[in-house]
This record gives C-alpha cells, sequence and structure tokens, in this order.
C-alpha cells in the first residue's frame, strides 16, 4: 500500500486524468501529469504537469522516479517507451500493446473464450476483398490503431464499394456487421492481489460514433448477458495481472454477448459512477493503483442517466441545473468544435419525479 502523502504520476493529459487527479487529491495524494500538450485540462487540477514527449527516454524517466505509481488517462500512449517504467506503471503496458491494435485485441479475447464479431486482417486490397467475401457485407474497415469516436472507419456496403475504397495506408482488419439489440459496457476494478469489483452495466446510446448517453437501469437482456460479460472481462484482467479500471465493450446479441472493444483505463460510460454509485470508477482506480481497499460500487438512484455534452452543447449545459438531480462536469476545455467531448450531465432520477424536459 502507498500511503497518504505520496505521489501519483498520470499519463496523458485530458479529462480522465483529469478527474482521476481531483480524487487522487481527495485521498490526500499527489499528482504529477505528462503528456507531450503544451496546454492540458488536467493542468487544471493536479501539483504539476510535465510536458515531453512520449519518446523522451530521460524525461520520462525522472518523471516516474518522482512517482510512487503511474497509471494512464489514455490508451493511445506507446507502449514501447513505457518498457522502461513498467515496474511503476498500471496497468502494466502489455495491455495497452493488445488494447492498441484491434487485430492483436480480438484474437487474444477470442483465445479467452469470448466471441468478438467476424473479422479478417487487411494489409492490401486482395485481402480487403478476400475479406468481404469471407464476413459478408455490409461490413466495416477500421484502422488498426489509433483510430476512436467513429474516427478511422469505412462502412462498406457491396464488394464493389470494396473495390473501389481508397485504401488507408496503414494496417487494418475488417468486421462484420452484428445483429443486436443494444450496447453495454462491463466496467471493473482489480487490485494487484486479485481482488476485483465491477459496477452496474449501464445500456449505451452512440450517435455519429460517439457515446451519447448511458443509462442505468438498462435492457432486460443486459441483465441476461451480463454474467457471461462479466466472465470474459475478469478472465481478460487476470490473463493481464491487470491492476485498475478496465473497460470492455459488448453488443446483446441473440445468442449472447460479442465483444467489441476493450479500454485500459476509466471509461465514458463509467461518468455516471462519480454521483450515481457509492464509489466512483475514478476513486476505485486510484483505490487500485495504490493497494487500498475497493469502494462500494452500488447504484444509489433508482435511475442514472448521463448524456456528453459535444461541442457548442457545452454553452448552454448550465441550463440542465434546472433539474434538481443534475450533476454538471464541464473539462476546461475552451475550443468546442463539433464531435469534441467537452463534458457530461449525470442526472439521478427518482419515480415520482415524472417525466423532465431535457434541457441539456
Amino acid at each position: 500500500m502507498i500511503a497518504p502523502g505520496g505521489t501519483i504520476g498520470i499519463l496523458g493529459g485530458g479529462q480522465l486524468g483529469r478527474m482521476m487527479a481531483v480524487c487522487a487529491a481527495h485521498l490526500g495524494y499527489h499528482v504529477i501529469a505528462y503528456a507531450p500538450e503544451d496546454d492540458a485540462v488536467i493542468a487544471q487540477v493536479c501539483d504539476e504537469y510535465i510536458s515531453a514527449d512520449w519518446y523522451d527516454a530521460a524525461a520520462l524517466k525522472a518523471f516516474a522516479d518522482r512517482c510512487d505509481v503511474v497509471t494512464l488517462e489514455f490508451e493511445n500512449v506507446p507502449a514501447a517507451p513505457l518498457e522502461a517504467i513498467a515496474d511503476k506503471l498500471a496497468p502494466h503496458p502489455r495491455a495497452l500493446a493488445i488494447a492498441q491494435d484491434r487485430l492483436a485485441e480480438k484474437r487474444f479475447v477470442k483465445e479467452l473464450g469470448g466471441t468478438p464479431a467476424a473479422f479478417h486482417a487487411v494489409d492490401s486490397r486482395e485481402d480487403l476483398l478476400t475479406g468481404i467475401d469471407e464476413v459478408g457485407a455490409p461490413a466495416i474497415l477500421k484502422t488498426r490503431r489509433d483510430g476512436y469516436d467513429g474516427k478511422g472507419q469505412w462502412r462498406i456496403a457491396s464488394r464493389e464499394e470494396a473495390e473501389a475504397l481508397d485504401l488507408p495506408d496503414q494496417p487494418c482488419v475488417l468486421e462484420g456487421f452484428v445483429n443486436f439489440e443494444c450496447e453495454f459496457s462491463v466496467i471493473l476494478a482489480r487490485r494487484e492481489d486479485g481482488a476485483v469489483v465491477f459496477w452496474e452495466s449501464p445500456q449505451n446510446g452512440h450517435e455519429d460514433g460517439i457515446l451519447a448517453r448511458s443509462t442505468l437501469p438498462g435492457a432486460d437482456i443486459i441483465g441476461q448477458q451480463v454474467g457471461e460479460a462479466r466472465r470474459l472481462a475478469q478472465a481478460v484482467a487476470e490473463k493481464l495481472g491487470y491492476v485498475g479500471v478496465l473497460t470492455l465493450e459488448f453488443f446483446a446479441g441473440k445468442d449472447g454477448p460479442i465483444f467489441n472493444e476493450m479500454a485500459p483505463r476509466v471509461h465514458n460510460s463509467g461518468h455516471w459512477t462519480i454521483e450515481g454509485a457509492a464509489t466512483s470508477q475514478f476513486e476505485n482506480h486510484i483505490r487500485a493503483i495504490l493497494g487500498l481497499p475497493l469502494g462500494d460500487i452500488r447504484r444509489v438512484a433508482p435511475r442514472v442517466v448521463m448524456e456528453n455534452v459535444i461541442g457548442p452543447a457545452a454553452a448552454t449545459a448550465h441550463e440542465a441545473l434546472n433539474h434538481p438531480g443534475a450533476h454538471l462536469h464541464l473539462y476546461g476545455k475552451t475550443d468546442a468544435p463539433e464531435g469534441r467531448k467537452m463534458g457530461h450531465i449525470t442526472r439521478l432520477e427518482w419515480p415520482d419525479e415524472g417525466p423532465e424536459e431535457d434541457n441539456a
């Protein structure tokens, strides 16, 4: 256990790290953050912010030497330079290496008994056409690395579209379409000694490839499939020797949960836990990496809805506070282009409140 007064290092400068840093401060710990950006929102709430390149070995080592433990808020931190500080890092860089490559991720989950959508590796036009023949159309072509929130993806409706596509100059994976009733995520926190807690799984709704809202309780089918999904998530965590919060996303299909992707970090669909659970994903992540006891994860209201504040909607997001059960989180970002996550609103609802107007 790392005692209060210790120092936590956070790799990444975004809103997830910002919320982790706030929880660390509440528990009595210092936070130093490290990322390449000159201006990062985490800098507004941590003790110190270091702007340096991921591949600056000297700067990265000097940063890690000042920390009792190092964690991350962004899964696209390059895994290779982190090997030099792996003894300080939670989770271990091996989790990053798998999560950063969609093909490796699907193969890893399949080996553990999970069911991903049908997939085919694509490194050439010939691979793409073979993949269309195998998984069928429509299908989605995704870059193996770096895509998120719908970026780096192409929907292909037919073999003719595949033949005409301007193929990206990087390794990809083709995924078959999945028939499903809804989407949900499994979010767990695991300590080094193997202790694990699972939050209730929210039903997730996406718009334009970006998570729009997470709702609890979710559809009945989620309750029917969450046990199997949790078993897979725990198997992933144990195989990786994972420490911290881990998220796996699923489609609820007619024959059981279909794995979509994993995130080795706290997750957007878990933001509801800040007000909606007895202990948030951010606090339990900090507890896990410090070796502290994990907190109670039970939902505290009959219904919880988390909605992302996207782009220009941030200008009027404060209007949501007209609802007494609403909690607003803005991330301190100054530019609000379309598609950028600027904050989120969580509403705690009780049956006697009746229908509410959406003021967000």
